[in-house]
């Protein structure tokens, strides 16, 4: 409750309410739990009270005004959640010899209704993946770069919204495509082109709240798909392929480059401190790769790919005056996004590699699923970093110690003593730092 009379202080605060409007924000089904700016205040049919000025320009200066942006996500239990962009924004208030006094944004209506789709629906098909097989000493040849390229590029998609052109990449034969978050913001659907030049309109059917993925889908199967790689084959210095549609969308542009490194931003070399926190703030924590494979405006969301033609990232962003770094959300991030809709991805992505001395020895893991209030928390399995939450981890049977990390908050720890053939779900929740 207390967080919940916070969240009404920071958005709906002003001196006197007049003229109070209501906001109604529904949901099909009914019943789906509303987040407003990461904060959870109720559940459809959900109702609040505005100032007038939220929803009209403010006449004077000191007239109530909305001062940030408000991002709606309804959410409900096997159904797709939906992130929806409640307001318009920043626009400039001036007075009247035209000095700009403020910022301050617009509600676009009084009433939201979302139709929420089951995902059983929408994510059908089968996701193709790299199985982890740590005993294994194979050493994979590596494809040429025209190779690799060739296996791709009908996979690869370019995608057009009225800002632009990005790009994605097919996952199943069934239509769904990967891409960044930052590429459909904004918009339920883009146009798809197929390497075959045929277009189609692709639903954005999912955006993650914590990093920069999004999934779309489009009404055709027997597409070809890309495989994902298991981050934990990706090493320093191997090859990495960027494919994507830079420059206004010319077609399956190809950079070649290196891993240069992976783990989270601020345990990277191309970042300062400062840097890590802004590019996290704006595109999402995770498991990143630096690579000095170009990516440029509108390579976001293609594919980075291994020598065997697989993805082991999604091209996401370059680092402004800085020469030869650039990021890509990890395959590892990617699968975590996918298991919440194909639980039997088989792919150890998500997998711990770090086991305590009292674990058993063998190949068998256990399935753990770890989750967080709030979501996105970072993860650390025997003070290793294996991703956020929500997660789904592959443990070896022993004991170990599992933290979970998120900025504001108190550290959670607990030590878990896994057994072969067991069903482990866990759920921290996180209590504020008192100040």
């Amino acid at each position: 409750m207390k967080r919940n009379l916070t969240l009404f202080f920071i958005i709906l605060s002003f001196p006197i309410i007049c003229n109070a409007e209501v906001v109604k924000i529904t949901s099909n089904p009914t019943g789906a739990s509303v987040e407003i700016n990461g904060v959870v205040v109720g559940k459809t049919p959900y109702e609040m009270k505005v100032p007038g000025g939220y929803l009209k320009k403010p006449k004077t200066a000191f007239g109530a005004h909305l001062e940030h942006s408000m991002i709606c996500r309804l959410s409900l239990q096997g159904y797709i959640p939906k992130e929806v962009e409640l307001t318009n924004g920043p626009m400039e208030w001036r007075n009247l010899y035209g000095n700009k006094i403020w910022d301050y944004w617009l509600l676009k209506t009084d009433v939201f209704h979302v139709e929420l789709e089951k995902a059983s629906e929408a994510f059908t098909g089968k996701v193709d993946a790299v199985l982890n097989e740590k005993t294994s000493v194979t050493v994979r040849a590596e494809l040429s770069t025209e190779n690799v390229v060739r296996l791709a590029s009908p996979s690869i998609v370019k995608l057009q919204s009225l800002d632009g052109w990005g790009s994605g990449f097919i996952i199943t034969d069934t239509g769904v495509i990967a891409t960044n978050k930052h590429v459909v913001k904004g918009f339920s659907s883009l146009k798809a082109v197929l390497s075959s030049k045929v277009e189609y309109t692709a639903a954005v059917t999912y955006v993650s709240s914590t990093h920069d993925i999004a999934l779309l889908k489009i009404d055709v199967k027997g597409l070809p798909a890309l495989r994902l790689a298991d981050l934990a084959t990706v090493k320093l210095g191997q090859t990495a392929i960027a494919i994507g549609n830079p420059s206004d969308g010319l077609p399956n542009t190809i950079t070649k480059g290196i891993v240069s490194a992976v783990g989270r931003l601020s345990q990277l070399q191309g970042l300062t401190p400062n840097e890590a926190l802004e590019v996290e703030r704006i595109y999402g924590t995770g498991t990143w790769i630096q690579t000095d494979a170009a990516i440029n405006g509108g390579n976001s969301g293609g594919p980075l790919l291994n020598a065997q033609s697989e993805v082991i990232g999604i091209n996401t962003l370059s680092v402004p005056k800085k020469q030869g770094i650039f990021f890509a959300v990890s395959s590892r991030d990617l699968v975590n996004v996918l298991r919440q809709f194909y639980p039997d991805i088989n792919v150890g992505a998500a997998t711990s590699e770090t086991s305590s001395s009292q674990s058993s020895v063998g190949s068998d893991t256990v399935k753990v699923s770890v989750a967080s209030t709030p979501e996105g928390a970072d993860i650390f399995v025997n003070g290793k970093f294996v991703g956020n939450t929500p997660s789904m981890l592959k443990l070896s049977p022993g004991l170990h110690k599992v933290t979970v990390k998120l900025n504001g908050y108190n550290n959670w720890e607990r030590d878990l003593t896994v057994t072969k053939d067991s069903d482990v779900n866990i759920k921290a929740i996180m209590e504020v730092q008192k100040k």
